[in-house]
Order: structure tokens, then sequence, then C-alpha cells
């Protein structure tokens, strides 16, 4: 079970990858967002699918189509009734109304004009040994589906003289055959997840995301940083502890630190890329990202109650043998310092024994600047004071930041000389 809320993926994550032409689809890339992959074989597999999307840029960069048309075509294949005529025949001819005869007549053209598009422009011209192999069969699981309606034949049957009794019968008795086995329902969800992935390329090569690589324990990025974030500053990051405690004054960019580094590994374990100019992490199998402070109200419980809950949850996995990425910003800051600092040395020295899983700690404790192993590493984001003003860099360093912003800007505004 993955703790996920707060990589807010249906509001600030799917927009990063919808460039998708319709409902279906979009539904679609929302599954992959939500669904890490369980294994490194996996992750290359749909990392090959998206490299073969960008050996077929030049036939697919322009595809388009009328999203009308597909919704009536979906409605008109997947929910409407159609009879099939071919026990009917003569029936039909004699006596079928001039209405359902325009409507059949309607309904096909559309359909054949539509799907004619697809696979003329866009799926018989695509080079589909690019694809890995489990993934051929999908497309041509589609091809095969157009190859039913004949599309070429009736392509010109539509536009240079009309659809007879004949083929609208013939027409009919294919899709109820195709219905009956399932291949209809098979053809959308192949071509919905075809266009989802067309998406989710897209967004790969306009923001330049790069496929990372797997290793045992180390985590490596150069040049990442926050995607939603215009003009974000790059970091690089590495590292073979796996507890790593973050630290820095107020605004200077912990939370978007961590957020990047989260967005990075998780990326990663989709398949789909990370906005780095290189990465190397660790497989996980499970993921917990805590950023935004939140009180469980649901459930009852405070904020430092629903952090005791989520750490138990992750020590819990671990303890299990599973490969936890964990993150957790100011974490225990809801209780007294005192507290705050006990417990915190404990869960740090605590999960700096879980040589397997990765942990992410932001702290305004200065005092745990002493707690260190040779599985801890400190880091801080860094500000600089210049004229007594704190100026954000944004940039990681390596150790402990001991600037005290709070008092800085406490004394700017003239509080101490307002509260003698």
């Amino acid at each position: 079970m993955h703790n996920l809320k707060d990589l807010n993926i249906e509001k600030e994550l799917l927009p990063v990858f919808d460039y998708s032409l319709n409902t279906f689809a979009k539904r679609k890339i929302g599954e992959i967002l939500n669904r890490p992959l369980q294994s490194t074989e996996a992750i290359m597999q749909r990392q090959n699918i998206f490299k073969g999307f960008t050996a077929n840029q030049r036939v697919l960069k322009d595809y388009s189509y009328t999203v009308l048309y597909l919704n009536e075509v979906h409605f008109f294949l997947t929910n409407e009734k159609i009879e099939d005529l071919s026990q009917k025949k003569l029936k039909y001819r004699l006596f079928a109304s001039k209405q359902e005869k325009i409507r059949y007549i309607s309904r096909f053209n559309q359909l054949i004009l539509f799907f004619h598009r697809l696979e003329s422009r866009y799926f018989t011209r695509l080079i589909i040994n690019e694809f890995p192999e489990a993934y051929r069969s999908n497309i041509k699981q589609i091809l095969t589906f157009f190859s039913n309606f004949e599309l070429y034949k009736y392509e010109y049957i539509v536009r240079e003289k009309r659809l007879k009794d004949t083929h609208i019968i013939a027409l009919t008795e294919k899709i109820n055959e195709l219905r009956s086995n399932g291949s209809v329902l098979s053809f959308w969800e192949n071509l919905f997840q075809f266009e989802a992935y067309l998406s989710i390329h897209t967004a790969i090569l306009r923001n330049n995301f790069t496929f990372p690589s797997f290793t045992e324990k180390q985590i490596s990025l150069t040049e990442f940083y926050h995607p939603l974030i215009k003009n974000a500053v790059k970091n690089n990051f590495e590292t073979s502890s796996n507890v790593i405690v973050l630290n820095g004054p107020n605004m200077s960019g912990k939370s978007t630190f961590l957020k990047a580094v989260g967005l990075c590994v998780y990326f990663g374990h989709l398949g789909i890329g990370v906005p780095a100019t290189s990465g190397a992490i660790p497989f996980f199998t499970n993921f917990s990202i805590e950023i935004n402070r939140r009180d469980d109200i649901l459930n009852g419980y405070s904020h430092f109650m629903t952090e005791i809950m989520n750490l138990k949850n992750v020590v819990e996995n671990a303890s299990n043998g599973n490969q936890c990425f964990a993150i957790f910003d100011e974490l225990f800051s809801g209780t007294n310092v005192e507290d705050a600092f006990e417990i915190c040395k404990t869960t740090i020295n605590g999960l700096s024994t879980y040589k397997n899983s990765l942990f992410l700690i932001s702290t305004h404790i200065q005092e745990l600047k002493n707690v260190s192993n040779a599985d801890i590493s400190n880091y801080y984001i860094d500000c600089e004071l210049i004229h007594n003003k704190p100026t954000f860099t944004y940039k990681l360093k390596k150790g402990w930041s001991d600037i005290k912003v709070g008092r800085i800007l406490f004394e700017k505004e003239g509080l101490n000389e307002l509260l003698k």
C-alpha cells in the first residue's frame, strides 16, 4: 500500500502528462500515474515502449482526429443497439423504415471514415519492430480489428458512391461477431492505452525527461528539478546513505527539494522518465511521501498522531523486508522541542538500519546535527546573508546550516523594539 496523497497526482501531475484527445485516454494516464511498476523488468519494458514512440515520432507527431467522431463511434460500437441484419435480410430491405436505414448509413459512414483515418495515416505506417515484442501484439490487435472492416474498400464506397443494403447487412453481422467475441472492448482498451502512452511520450519530449538506470543502493541525480516550477533551480544529488537529514531555514526550499527528489524516484518507477539530465536510482517496492502538513480529520488524528501512524506503517513495511522510499517533511514538528529531538534521534538511527530502503527527513531541530553514522548524511538548502538580509539560492549543499532566519526577520521588522 502506497502513501501518495502529497504528490497530488490528479491536480498537479496529471496535467503535466495530459495531451490526450479524449476522456478515455486521460483516465488511462491517471491509472498509469497511480501505479508504480513492480519490477525493474517491467520498468525497462515501459521505457522501451516510449522509445518505440520516439522512433515513430515522424508518423505520430500530428496524431489527431475530431473528438466528436470518436465519441459517437465509441457509443455506436459499444452501447447502441445493432441488430444482426444477416438474419433478416429480406425484411430489412423491404420493410425497414427510411429513418432506420439513414441511421445505419450515417453511423457506418462515420465509423468507416474515422477508422480509415486512424489506420491509413497512423497505424499502418508505424515501424512496429521499434516497440518491445510484448507491446507489438497490442498494436497488431488494433490493426487486426481495423482489417475486419475492409476500410479501403468501404472508404471508397462512402466517398464515391453510397452504402447499400448489402453493405449495411454485412457490417452489422461483422459488428455483432466482434461484440460477441470481446474484440470491440479489447480494441478500445488497446487504442486508449496507445493514446495514453502517446500523450505521456509527448510530455517526456517537451519536458526533456530522461530515463534513469537502476542501482543496488546509490541514488544519483544530475541537474534535477521540480517540473511544476517555472525556471526551477537545478541541483545535483548523490549519496549511498539510506537516511538523508535535510536542514535549512524556513523558505529556503526544503519541501520543494524533497518533492523534486520524490518525483524523480516515483516517475522512475512508472517508467516515464525523470526531470533531470541523468539519473540512477535504487528500486523500491513501497512509497510513502509526506510533505504537506495535514490533520486526518476523518480518523480523528492530529498531525502529530498522523505522523506517528505513518512512520509505524513505513517501519513495519521495512522490517518485513520491503524496499521502502519515504519522505518525512519537518518530522514531529507538531510536538514540543524536547520530545521532537528525542524521538527524531531514535527514528533517524533506527531507520538507518534498513539498508535496502531510503528515507529523506527534513528538520529544524539543530540538535540533530550531531546524530550521525555511516548510513546518515546531512544536507541543507543554502541561504546567504547579504547586508544582513537572507537571500535564498535554493542550491543543495552537504552539511548543516547554522543560519537562523527567524531571528533575522524578527529583528528586521523591528519587533525587538516594539516588544520591549
